[in-house]
């Protein structure tokens, strides 16, 4: 008897991060995406579903990952591929606990590895003592994982051309909005990552990078000039010679970096 497609959630504060991840498990036959949505509504959603596999964001505003799984009962909690950016935060529980996890920004072969094993484990005779497992594991994860601020992002690993190279958040000169994705800017060089401006924004070391526009962040070590426009805006002027426009109404947040105005 053929089984019916795994009930699969998506759970992420970043609505485009959401629909990159629904994109690709729609593409596998054996899963059907039940529905995605932040960490607050993550629990209702879960329970009203029955979803069977949840990939699961670790950092969200006003309710983490953690903190879906602790609101939900025991016989509701589902398997879960845990979703972070954070090598340094919960990978090492993970690994522990022998939970499944996708370390931002992931590539397809990496996302396709954590959906086959979630489905072996759901395809498993005996789902009663299967559940018990997992259970368990979260359980103790839950009561491990110490649920401190990470450091800032230090280093980004980028797929460019059949290769991965690492490279400094120090050495990123501005970052530009691509869709789903980010452009790093680096020395003249254009790297494109699988991660939205919002997930590098709240990663990044924040006393050395700013949002200065809807589709922008900068480096504030990169600026040279600042030339004031009409209306509140202004235009950075890099070290490479690059222009950026500084919205007004990212203009404060700016200034109080540097402790002057402009």
């Amino acid at each position: 008897m053929t089984r019916p497609p795994i009930r699969t959630a998506i759970v992420d504060d970043e609505p485009l991060a959401r629909a990159v991840l629904r994109q690709l498990l729609e593409q596998d036959p054996d899963v059907v995406v039940v529905g995605d949505t932040s960490g607050v509504d993550a629990p209702a959603l879960i329970e009203r579903t029955a979803a069977e596999l949840v990939f699961l964001d670790v950092q969200m505003p006003e309710r983490d990952g953690f903190g879906v799984l602790a609101a939900l009962p025991p016989e509701a909690l589902p398997q879960v591929v845990f979703v972070t950016a954070h090598d340094a935060y919960a990978v090492r529980a993970f690994e522990v606990h022998a939970i499944d996890y996708l370390l931002k920004p992931f590539d397809d072969a990496r996302l396709h590895t954590a959906l086959a094993r979630a489905k072996q484990r759901l395809a498993r005779p005996g789902d009663g003592a299967d559940a018990a497992g997992v259970q368990a594991q979260l359980r103790a994860l839950l009561a491990d994982t110490v649920r401190a601020e990470p450091a800032p992002l230090e280093r980004l690993l980028v797929r460019t051309r059949g290769k991965v190279i690492a490279i400094r958040a120090a050495d990123i000169d501005w970052i530009e909005a691509a869709d789903y994705y980010a452009t790093l800017h680096v020395g003249g060089a254009a790297h494109l990552v699988r991660q939205t401006l919002a997930e590098l924004e709240a990663n990044l070391d924040p006393r050395r990078f700013v949002r200065v526009h809807r589709k922008a962040i900068v480096n504030i070590d990169r600026i040279r000039e600042i030339h004031p426009l009409f209306r509140g805006d202004c235009t950075l002027v890099l070290s490479d010679g690059t222009q950026v426009r500084l919205s007004r109404t990212r203009r404060a947040e700016f200034e109080r970096l540097f402790g002057t105005a402009t």
